[in-house]
């Protein structure tokens, strides 16, 4: 099991990575201003889709990785 500290310094290099290190820090400053429900983010990022289009989401995301 990761520690909290390797979790924060692995989130922080993937955020880096795919947003490059302006836009990981304004994200960052967004979660936090705003207050972020990761609950409430993934039921409305689903909301109306069939498991078939999850499904296809999934599999467009993973070829752009």
């Amino acid at each position: 099991m990761k520690t909290d500290t390797q979790i924060r310094s692995e989130g922080m290099k993937a955020l880096i990575e795919r947003l490059g290190p302006a836009e990981a820090t304004r994200f960052m400053t967004l979660i936090q201003r705003e207050g972020f429900d990761y609950t409430r983010w993934r039921q409305d990022l689903f909301e109306g889709k069939t498991v078939d289009q999850i499904a296809e989401m999934a599999h467009e995301e993973k070829k752009t990785d």
